[in-house]
């Protein structure tokens, strides 16, 4: 079998599987958890065939055209390159993870066939993202992705705020998909084709008549797709969907997507300096202010929220200063720790038992009641806050190599303003980063909320799915800069000792002082009563979660949980608190300059379309009303009446001609 079959074969299982499943879910439930995990399995092996018969050698191109459209031919093509066969190991790995999980986790929910189904799409359809090679083809999976998040998002679509969540998240992304789109025609437009070989051909020759026009409108759908500043805000609120569908999201499919996309076409973004630089301020922004929401963030799952993108914003960075080895490969370690974190928040929403998602405040004891996901959750953190030797410290150090490498001359692929940007922002986004990596770890596993009722131990099909997870979040790094160079543009990606010891020992720095402000707050703190706990039904994590979702009120039943009055972040920030903890409004300032004009336009609309249009249409109605009213009553019934008037009328018409004959 060809690597182009094997290719074409890996989107395509999981949409039979999706197609099968959501066929078989009433009639055969019994094949639906079998059609949820195979397929996607199969495509793991099957991407991993394709990475190793690709072996970062020569791009693998294969092309047909489906039908003759025009001037610009839309072609249904592959292009594996060693990019694209390892982002593909990777989104089938936390694919097969995340519904093998969800089978434990979703174990009791009426919605898991339409819940698999959805999942396996998605899996799909970033598949077909990461093999295309024509950019309209990238498109349909970059569009199916959008509304699959739009379902996935509002699974618990009784409660307010998962119906709320999968509509921002759905009108956010479509506000950068209109410019993206329009920049995706312009782009085929100057290079005569969507092949994503021939547009990077035309780049190298110089063809490009609008690159700066192009890359920023391309810009756009990439900060809506991948969370990035100012088109962020509906990530944090697409919490309320299920958590295995957070980590699907977060880690390998949709936030992916967009830096992926940029790292394809970096030639592009490249003939334009102005897009490097808006790129580098938009990574900037992202990082520094991402991690100061993170710190100020109560619920576990939107401080791992903010955290993505943060971890986003360094992806970014490092394609701001030209190097795509960099920011792919921090996005493949990001994808393992970041899936492995949100599917060990899943077991602590369980076992924290909390109704409001898992608010850290609430958590207490948590440690020995869950040392699965205590031992994988702190090396995921260990990754996150970039700790040698663990996996995310190498990719990290390989961002902020290359912002150095700028910065002092070695290549100019970037202009050295974007190169200071990156590597200022990223150093101080690594303090930030450690500081809400401890205080996560403290106030899940140290805190002095009250303590939960205990739900057992969580089924098997998750536990084993964090230690596979934490295999790369543990050793990917050690090993796969020496290895991803010749995957990639041949570039060494291994740290550098600068940025190495200055970037460690600011992680440190975070990370000490976080713990001090802990100690501090908590002996402060000593003297407060805790409340008690009420018992809490049995129930699945995805119960538990559902459950709090729907509940506003700090209890369960008549008994209050008592909150952690020792939280570090409030202490670190200051007055700046609650303004992180709001996302520095942005939502409010999207409610007033978007939100606001619009609703009052479309009450305009709505009273001229009442008060004037259909005055209009009733006056015009009238008349003819009027008259068959008044035609209705003289058709009385009676011959009487009607001789009457007959003779009446020839008495008028008589007496008008004597007058006329006389006249004459």
């Amino acid at each position: 079998m060809t690597t182009t079959t094997l290719a074409v074969l890996v989107p395509l299982l999981p949409f039979l599987g999706a197609a099968a499943g959501l066929l078989l879910g009433r009639t055969a439930p019994g094949f639906v958890r079998p059609l949820a995990v195979l397929p996607t399995l199969a495509s793991l092996v099957l991407a991993a065939l394709v990475a190793v018969r690709q072996g970062g050698g020569a791009a693998v191109d294969s092309a047909t055209e489906l039908t003759p459209t025009g001037s610009v031919p839309i072609e249904l093509a592959l292009h594996v390159d060693g990019f694209a066969a390892l982002v593909a190991v990777l989104v089938g790995l936390v694919a097969s993870c995340v519904q093998i999980y969800s089978t434990g986790y979703l174990r009791n929910d009426p919605r898991y066939p339409s819940y698999a189904a959805l999942v396996s799409l998605f899996t799909s359809a970033m598949f077909l993202v990461v093999y295309s090679g024509d950019l309209i083809v990238l498109l349909v999976g970059w569009e199916v992705m959008g509304i699959c998040s739009y379902f996935l998002v509002g699974h618990y679509w009784e409660t307010p705020e998962a119906r709320g969540a999968s509509l921002k998240a759905f009108l956010v992304t479509k506000l950068g998909d209109v410019p993206f789109l329009i920049g995706l025609f312009a782009l085929a437009t100057d290079a005569g084709s969507f092949r994503v070989t021939r547009i990077l051909g035309t780049v190298a020759s110089g063809g490009l008549d609008h690159p700066t026009l192009i890359a920023l409108l391309l810009l756009a759908g990439v900060a809506g797709k991948s969370a990035q500043f100012p088109l962020h805000t509906w990530l944090p609120d697409a919490m309320a969907g299920p958590t295995p569908v957070s980590a699907l999201i977060h880690a390998a499919t949709m936030v992916a997507a967009g830096v992926y996309f940029i790292a394809r076409l970096l030639p592009v973004f490249e003939a334009s300096q102005a897009a490097m630089v808006v790129l580098a301020v938009m990574a900037a922004v992202t990082m520094t202010g991402s991690a100061l929401a993170a710190l100020a963030q109560d619920d576990i799952k939107r401080v791992l929220a903010y955290s993505t993108i943060g971890q986003l914003g360094y992806m970014t960075g490092a394609l701001a200063v030209g190097d795509r080895g960099a920011a792919v490969f921090h996005l493949l370690s990001h994808g393992a720790f970041k899936a492995l974190l949100f599917l060990a928040a899943g077991v602590i929403i369980h076992a924290a038992g909390t109704n409001s998602l898992a608010a850290m405040s609430r958590m207490r004891n948590l440690r020995d009641r869950i040392p699965d996901a205590y031992w994988t959750m702190t090396m995921a953190l260990l990754a996150l806050a970039a700790i040698p030797p663990f996996s995310g410290f190498f990719s990290k150090e390989a961002v902020l190599g290359v912002a150095e490498h700028v910065v002092t001359g070695h290549t100019e692929r970037a202009p050295a303003a974007a190169g200071w940007l990156v590597l200022v922002a990223g150093l101080l986004t690594a303090v930030l980063t450690a500081a809400y990596a401890m205080r996560l770890w403290l106030l899940a596993f140290r805190g002095r909320g009250t303590e939960a009722p205990d739900h057992g131990r969580q089924p098997l099909t998750m536990t084993v799915v964090l230690w596979v997870l934490a295999v790369p979040s543990l050793a990917l790094g050690g090993f796969a800069f020496r290895l991803l160079p010749d995957w990639f543009d041949g570039r060494d990606l291994g740290p550098t000792l600068t940025t190495s010891v200055l970037g460690t020992g600011l992680v440190l720095v975070g990370g000490i002082v976080t713990y001090a402000a802990w100690r501090h707050t908590t002996a402060l703190a000593a003297r407060v009563p805790l409340g008690a706990v009420a018992a809490h039904p049995e129930g699945d994590a995805a119960q538990v979660e559902a459950e709090a979702i729907t509940s506003h009120e700090p209890a369960y039943g008549d008994i209050a949980y008592a909150p952690d009055p020792a939280d570090p972040g409030r202490l670190l920030l200051g007055p700046l608190h609650r303004h992180a903890a709001a996302g520095f409004h942005l939502d409010a300032v999207y409610t007033v300059l978007f939100v606001r004009p619009v609703q009052a336009g479309a009450s305009l609309v709505r009273f001229l379309d009442r008060e004037v249009v259909e005055t209009y249409v009733r006056g015009a109605g009238a008349l003819p009303r009027w008259l068959g009213a008044a035609v209705r009553r003289a058709q009385t019934g009676n011959v009487q009446t009607y001789v009457s008037a007959l003779l009446a009328g020839t008495v008028v018409l008589a007496v008008a001609a004597v007058l006329v004959a006389t006249g004459a």
